[in-house]
């Protein structure tokens, strides 16, 4: 009989995944994070006490890329590729700054910095850009935020969901938070690709994961916006303290608005 993981341990796991960093662009190293529920559970209190940066922030009032429509990303770990389909039609915030971070070369050297798969499959999570400094510790890896150089602040991303039958996503809440009862369009299958975040909605910034089951129970809290077309056994292979060596869009870079360099 399989084990499974209780609905409110596994949120957790994945809300206690990042800490947020201050108004003033500096990491906090409140919230250390692992591989292991074990390690994630000691964080629970200097969690809940962070700040968030964007809590009450508007779609419109962000400077954040956009992607109008869908485009392909590429991910090499250990010499093997990794192919996403990004979703900007449902998620155009959230897919827009994940390719502009592709497009700026911000994941290159990464690590995956947590792999749940016990007591069953759960998620494999990277992308945080303190990792790519070796002579930084573990336990501070998971909350790193990518820092805009121009405003030399973090970018946060409004969280964003787009509910079936919607025309367009409900941004900053949860569904249950909106009060909506549709689902997602873009659910936690596996091989869903999503962003991490901490407790408060709008503290996503670069980390992501994939899923390595369906999630269910995450639908509706966390914003999906893509997922593995080719290459999930790469992922299953993924062990904490891989790398990502490159990572490069390979089609719909066009539909990018607001990208840098």
């Amino acid at each position: 009989m399989q084990v499974k993981i209780p609905r409110w341990f596994a949120a957790f796991l994945l809300a206690g995944a990042i800490a947020l960093t201050g108004c003033t662009g500096s990491n906090t190293a409140s919230n250390p994070t692992g591989s292991t529920p074990t390690d994630t559970a000691t964080s629970a209190d200097t969690a809940t006490s962070a700040a968030s940066p964007t809590a009450t922030a508007s779609p419109s009032a962000i400077a954040t890329p956009r992607l109008n429509g869908e485009a392909t990303v590429e991910i090499i770990v250990k010499g093997s590729p990794i192919r996403i389909r990004v979703d900007g039609a449902n998620a155009p915030l959230t897919a827009g700054n994940f390719v502009d971070l592709v497009n700026r070369k911000v994941y290159d050297g990464t690590s995956f910095h947590r792999v749940v798969r016990t007591p069953q499959p759960f998620v494999v999570q990277g992308g945080d850009p303190l990792s790519k400094d070796a002579t930084v510790p573990d336990r501070l890896l998971g909350t790193g935020s990518f820092v805009d150089p121009k405003t030399e602040q973090p970018r946060y991303v409004p969280l964003e969901i787009t509910p079936v039958g919607a025309q367009e996503p409900v941004y900053s809440q949860t569904l249950a938070q909106a009060g909506v009862t549709q689902p997602p369009v873009l659910k936690h299958t596996r091989g869903a690709v999503a962003m991490a975040r901490s407790q408060f909605p709008d503290s996503a910034s670069s980390q992501f994961y994939f899923t390595l089951a369906d999630q269910p129970f995450l639908d509706g809290d966390y914003a999906v916006f893509g997922a593995v077309t080719e290459g999930m056994e790469v992922v299953d292979q993924i062990e904490q303290g891989d790398r990502i060596e490159s990572a490069k869009v390979t089609s719909g870079l066009d539909r990018l608005e607001n990208g840098g360099q």
